[in-house]
């Protein structure tokens, strides 16, 4: 059974509406039709909070659902390309203040060169960031 049908069975069971479990989840009435019906997957945390309402385990609610697992491994893989990328961007931000601050002390053309350089990499930082997001929109 997928967990669109598993998810509507335990809120039947429980007697809950779809406006109570969107309330005690804090998302809208509207995601849970959406799960219930097929129409989008719930994300990890929506799926842990679901788990504990119902008083089902998530061993019980993910098992047989390889649509939903193929989703989990796609959100898991997004996070860990974050990190990545926030961890990236934090060493160059590092290493272009250093440069900067060392550019000051020097003085002169390299002093400028500095302030053009930062610019273009800050734009470039920004760049990285806005395809990172457009790539894991796509996907």
């Amino acid at each position: 059974m997928e967990i669109n049908q598993k998810l509507k069975n335990a809120r039947i069971n429980m007697n809950l509406t779809q406006e109570d479990v969107a309330e005690k989840i804090m998302i809208s009435r509207q995601t849970i039709s959406n799960w219930e019906n097929g129409k989008s997957l719930p994300d990890i945390m929506s799926i842990i909070n679901l788990s504990e309402l119902y008083q089902i385990s998530l061993d019980e609610l993910l098992k047989g659902d390889l649509k939903l697992r193929e989703k989990i491994n796609k959100d898991v893989n997004n996070a860990k390309n974050n990190e990545k990328l926030i961890l990236t961007t934090a060493i160059i931000i590092f290493v272009v203040m250093l440069i900067y601050t060392i550019s000051k002390v020097i003085g002169g053309p390299f002093s400028d060169f500095c302030k053009e350089a930062i610019t273009w990499v800050l734009g470039g930082i920004a760049l990285a960031f806005a395809m990172a997001y457009l790539n894991s929109k796509n996907k």
